[in-house]
């Protein structure tokens, strides 16, 4: 297996194998992630396919400073980004009220889910919402900077988060109650 700094320099000589062995390196890991974002896994994987063109294609880029991956991560991030304003005129757009910030619960923890049955849930959000709380929660970057990303009012960015969580907290809910029942 080849080091890190080997795959940057076989990628930088555009080597296919070099660059094969990269993707199957991170691509599942990637996949995990732009999952959050899509509203299929069909959409994920061509955000991944997208997002990889887009790091051999700048590869050059790279400054060796800092994580080679953080920045791999933030190419697809933004891939998944421009993915999700390319496509809004498709997604069904609900009219987003301000609504103050609550400090956000600890539930996920708390509750028994599985992975799949959070991905799920996370998935069913509406497109703004699902990539406002992704940004936020997961990802951890500040209203300010998903406002810009998205070209987004930081108060828009805010409440579309606020509406995430109140909306995940219902159907985290809803799927507990549908667990109990079952297991009557």
């Amino acid at each position: 297996m080849l080091s890190e700094q080997q795959l940057i320099e076989g990628c930088l000589k555009n080597n296919r194998r070099t660059q094969k062995q990269l993707y199957d390196m991170y691509a599942s890991k990637f996949l995990g992630m732009c999952m959050r974002y899509a509203k299929d896994r069909q959409e994920a994987e061509d955000i991944i396919q997208e997002g990889f063109l887009k790091i051999f294609a700048r590869i050059s880029q790279y400054s060796g400073l800092g994580s080679f991956e953080g920045w791999m991560k933030r190419i697809i991030i933004n891939t998944a980004i421009t993915n999700y304003k390319k496509n809004l005129k498709h997604y069904y757009k609900q009219s987003i009220d301000d609504v103050n910030e609550a400090e956000f619960e600890t539930f996920f923890a708390e509750q028994e889910y599985s992975l799949e049955e959070l991905l799920k849930v996370v998935q069913e959000l509406p497109p703004g919402y699902r990539m406002v709380f992704n940004l936020y929660a997961i990802e951890g970057f500040q209203h300010k900077e998903i406002a810009r990303m998205m070209e987004i009012g930081v108060t828009t960015s805010k409440s579309q988060y606020s509406r995430a969580k109140k909306l995940l907290r219902t159907k985290l809910e809803e799927l507990k109650k549908e667990k109990i029942i079952v297991q009557i």
